[in-house]
């Protein structure tokens, strides 16, 4: 079994193993013609249930012949231009590079002891990255697993900023609109489960900075503590940007911790005309970035940058065995010091590599692109009767609605609505989300790949109206 180890003996093997991985993928990415084959759990299922894990086949090709009929065949391609759901991006080459390095070497970015050059590399990014924000030399942060990680630990040091055991008392303020992982961050942070305060949002989907200085004032008169204010940059559902300049002067008012959840409008940092939708950013105490969104890189790919480095020690503890206390005046870099996480992918270069190779502004063009397809389809959806569209894009999200010509009730919509988008997806022909906007069902397109055209988008809603006409019709035959 030692021939399997990746070492000097067997590096041959290696090279031809992965090589052929990747041709395999290559070939099927070269081959795919939709994001999606239609297949069903309970299509797919008996293969994997047949599978003997007690029964190795061997070698990597017979694997690679298995994994095309339990997972290549019927994968949700991402790259595919009709490929228009979630916030799930094609990835860049250079990052794709990268992965297979940080794989093959497996350095963990807990410790300088077993990284090396990678602690070394992840810090350089996170200068970067606090650069671009605006951040000054204190800055500091650490790369995380994803979006959720990150608003937990902002969250986290923003508790113990806020230097009260009276813990029933901290209140979090945040959007109607922003992402399911503030009320959760507040959960597993041992708060009530009163202590999200939700705002309402504008016509654009925005924080209304009136009703959270009103919220604020109340929490001070109950003698409350207003420990956080979220304001999301990209929201998920709307692409929104909450109004930061007037929330960065309530949050500084009010002795709260501003923090900003810029998971998915992060690469508007990269935008050479689209980065003053940012502006205020700057006077955050922390910011999220999910480079595996907007800055197109594999999954995972994310950090927590905070403007003060120091308030990092909130997350820090110290073993022996790993991270001892000496190694801090021995100045000995060791990120495990400001990570929620011990044992962590060196997820860092594959960004690393993508700048080298691209460059930043290479990365903003692409999403410079997005947000451009999206204007586009907006206006395609204003003009078609057929649909309602919800607010104009700030980002690449498009939420919209199908809409009869005949009467229908909403509820009748709302399942016409919802079998469309069951139906499109059965189909392969493209994938979408959907949401509920004010308690009806809608759908959405979330446009994250350059490759996507308008031409795309104008069939894909007539594939949705045709869907929608035919379970409209079908309902009134059986009515």
């Amino acid at each position: 079994m030692r021939s399997h180890l990746l070492n000097d003996a067997t590096a041959q093997s290696y090279r031809r193993s992965v090589t052929e991985g990747v041709e395999r993928v290559a070939d099927k990415l070269a081959a795919t013609r939709g994001p999606f084959t239609g297949v069903t759990p309970a299509d797919l299922a008996p293969a994997i249930d047949a599978v003997d894990l007690d029964r190795p086949l061997g070698d990597s090709s017979a694997a690679l012949d298995e994994l095309e009929s339990v997972y290549l065949r019927d994968a949700v391609y991402f790259h595919h231009p009709r490929y228009l759901a979630h916030l799930n991006c094609p990835v860049v080459i250079p990052a794709v590079l990268g992965e297979a390095v940080l794989s093959a070497v497996n350095s963990s970015l807990d410790t300088w002891d077993q990284s090396a050059g990678g602690t070394l590399i992840e810090r350089k990014l996170i200068d970067w990255t606090n650069g671009r924000i605006g951040f000054g030399p204190a800055a500091d942060g650490v790369f995380t697993s994803g979006g959720s990680q990150s608003n937990l630990q902002a969250l986290l040091l923003a508790r113990e900023e806020a230097k009260t055991d009276q813990v029933s008392k901290l209140r979090i303020f945040s959007s109607e609109c922003s992402h399911f992982s503030v009320q959760k961050s507040a959960k597993l942070l041992g708060l009530g489960q009163d202590a999200v305060v939700s705002i309402p949002v504008d016509r654009n989907k925005r924080m209304q900075s009136v009703v959270l200085a009103a919220e604020l004032a109340a929490c001070r008169a109950e003698g409350l503590v207003p420990m956080a204010i979220v304001a999301t940059a990209g929201t998920t559902d709307f692409g929104s940007i909450d109004p930061l300049p007037e929330i960065a002067a309530l949050a500084e008012e009010y002795g709260a911790w501003m923090h900003v959840d810029a998971a998915y409008g992060c690469g508007l940092l990269a935008s050479r005309t689209r980065r003053h939708l940012l502006d205020g950013i700057e006077r955050a105490d922390s910011v999220t970035v999910d480079f595996h969104k907007s800055f197109f890189q594999p999954v995972s790919s994310s950090a927590i940058l905070v403007r003060d480095g120091a308030t990092l020690r909130h997350a820090t503890y110290h073993a022996d065995y790993l991270n001892p206390l000496r190694t801090v005046a021995e100045r000995i870099p060791n990120q495990v010091d400001k990570s929620l996480q011990t044992t962590r992918r060196f997820d860092a270069l594959k960004l690393w590599m993508t700048l080298r190779v691209m460059g930043a502004d290479g990365i903003g063009e692409l999403f410079d692109e997005v947000c451009d397809l999206a204007a586009e389809g907006f206006d395609l959806l204003a003009a078609d009767p057929r649909y309602d569209v919800v607010v104009a894009p700030q980002l690449s999200t498009l939420v919209y609605r199908y809409i009869p010509a005949g009467a229908a009730s909403p509820e009748e919509i709302d399942r016409a609505n919802l079998h469309a988008r069951k139906a499109l997806f059965a189909s392969g022909e493209a994938v979408v989300a959907g949401t509920k906007v004010d308690g009806r069902q809608y759908l959405k397109f979330t446009l994250l790949n350059p490759e996507t055209t308008a031409a795309d988008i104008a069939a894909v809603l007539d594939l949705i109206a045709g869907h929608a006409e035919q379970y409209l019709g079908e309902t009134l035959v059986h009515a």
